[in-house]
């Protein structure tokens, strides 16, 4: 009995220390996917999206998360500078999913060109196609603690101390 207690408090361990990570996943596009024209900008240089929010669904959430924060960010955009197309927070955790174009429900913050809304990608034409990096933010603040209007470095600065973890989905495209 007494090696049997040892084995099982180490099979608890194991077990504890193998949990799932934190999940991203998104009807949209597939990591390292093409992003779906229903993404993309509207303009006639873009493919004439419809500029959609994507799908996105996340699971195995940290312990304790009360509300999730989203950051779409094209980090090859402005010759390198990075553009900002998504700021999406105040988001009920127990969601556990945001449907296509869906705004209702969450707060949107300011793109790059300072509008709540989502901006979808288009790049330039002939460019390389871009990398789009969808960050989603597991945090320990209720949904609706942040305040409206928040732009990328609002937001990260607002969930200093609050993060419980992240995980990335990233699309491409290019035209």
């Amino acid at each position: 009995m007494k090696t049997l207690i040892p084995a099982l408090a180490l099979l608890a361990f194991a077990g504890a220390a193998h949990a799932a990570p934190l999940s991203i996943t998104s009807t949209s596009f597939t990591d390292g996917g093409r992003i779906a024209l229903a993404q993309v900008g509207p303009d006639t240089a873009c493919g004439k999206g419809q500029e959609r929010s994507p799908q996105l669904s996340w699971s195995n959430l940290p312990e304790g998360t009360r509300s999730v924060a989203l950051v779409m960010f094209d980090p090859d955009g402005a010759k390198g500078l990075g553009v900002v197309h998504w700021v999406a927070y105040n988001i009920d955790a127990k969601r556990g999913e945001l449907a296509e174009g869906v705004s209702e429900g969450i707060t949107v913050g300011k793109n790059v060109k300072g509008a709540t809304v989502y901006r979808g990608p288009c790049p330039p034409a002939g460019d390389n196609p871009h990398h789009y990096a969808l960050t989603l933010i597991a945090t320990d603040l209720a949904p609706g603690t942040l305040p409206d209007g928040l732009d990328r470095d609002g937001l990260l600065k607002a969930l200093q101390g609050h993060a419980l973890g992240a995980q990335s989905l990233v699309g491409v495209y290019g035209h």
